[in-house]
């Protein structure tokens, strides 16, 4: 097991007039190279959840053990723990700072006091892993490349400490259709390359059905649904109670069948959907033929 929540709280501001619990009883567990969304309405306790994983906030109470270590435990060098959890923010071009899209990628590595040789290295196919060219930008500044790109940078800094676990907070925030769909697919290989862990925070059910193997649904900061896209999309009514979109082919189905019409809950993309609705059609065109 990779990663083991047990019993999670955060309060904030405890003990003052605005206290709240953002994080109550949360326990999970993500094995080795998983592909984890993590879904709620705004406030339900996402970021807090994962600004927990790296070492960001420490709990109320609970334990987090990454590998079997502990890492709520005083014992631990968070430094050591933050280079094997790799945590991008949301908008993360806005930290970019370097005058050369290089020295900004080795940023990290060299904060690990690796050979000089082996930043470069890193550097490289970092930047290559993110679908980009270094012999194109490696020199350039990355205040000249475009929004998708300088995101693209961001992440490849992240990816160049090399993580065992990725977490990713809302990576496609306000990016346009093309860019979204580029750090979409830059994120597929990057799991699949590296098999790494990913983690990602989205409030587009779409991209969470597509992408993930397993979904952690937040609501008021517990922990209120664990399981595979298909098991949670199939609760349509619960999920839409929270406040939560379903995936567009999920969405589509479920009116169908608010009408009358018989098909699966368990469609969750076009390809799906189209399946579905050949079935359906061809279903109907045989009772008529009879």
């Amino acid at each position: 097991m990779q990663i083991q929540v047990k019993n999670l709280y955060h309060i904030y501001s405890e003990g003052m007039p605005y206290e709240s619990v953002s994080l109550e009883d949360v326990s999970f567990e993500i094995e080795k190279g998983e592909f984890v969304g993590v879904i709620g309405h705004t406030g339900s306790g996402k970021s807090t959840l994962i600004q927990h994983l790296n070492g960001l906030l420490k709990p109320k109470s609970g334990q987090i053990l990454i590998d079997g270590i502990d890492i709520t435990s005083g014992e631990v060098k968070m430094s050591d723990i933050r280079r094997r959890i790799g945590l991008v923010f949301q908008y993360p071009e806005y930290q970019l700072f370097e005058e050369t899209v290089h020295k900004d990628v080795a940023f990290g590595p060299m904060n690990l006091g690796l050979s000089q040789e082996e930043i470069d290295i890193r550097v490289k196919k970092a930047i290559e892993l993110v679908g980009l060219n270094y012999d194109e930008i490696g020199q350039r500044s990355p205040f000249e490349l475009s929004g998708g790109q300088k995101r693209r940078i961001a992440i490849a800094g992240v990816i160049a400490m090399e993580p065992e676990i990725l977490i990713l907070d809302e990576p496609i925030a306000g990016l346009d259709p093309k860019s979204h769909a580029d750090i979409l697919e830059m994120i597929k290989v990057i799991h699949s390359v590296n098999n790494t862990t990913i983690i990602i925070v989205s409030h587009n059910m779409g991209d969470i059905a597509r992408l993930t193997n397993k979904i952690l649904v937040l609501d008021s900061g517990k922990l209120v649904m664990v399981g595979t896209p298909a098991e949670v999309f199939s609760q349509a009514d619960y999920i839409e109670s929270l406040g939560l979109g379903l995936p567009p082919s999920a969405h589509l189905m479920n009116e169908l069948r608010k009408r009358g019409v018989p098909v699966s809950r368990d469609i969750l993309n076009i390809d799906e959907a189209e399946e579905e609705l050949y079935r359906l059609l061809k279903q109907i065109e045989g009772k008529i033929d009879a």
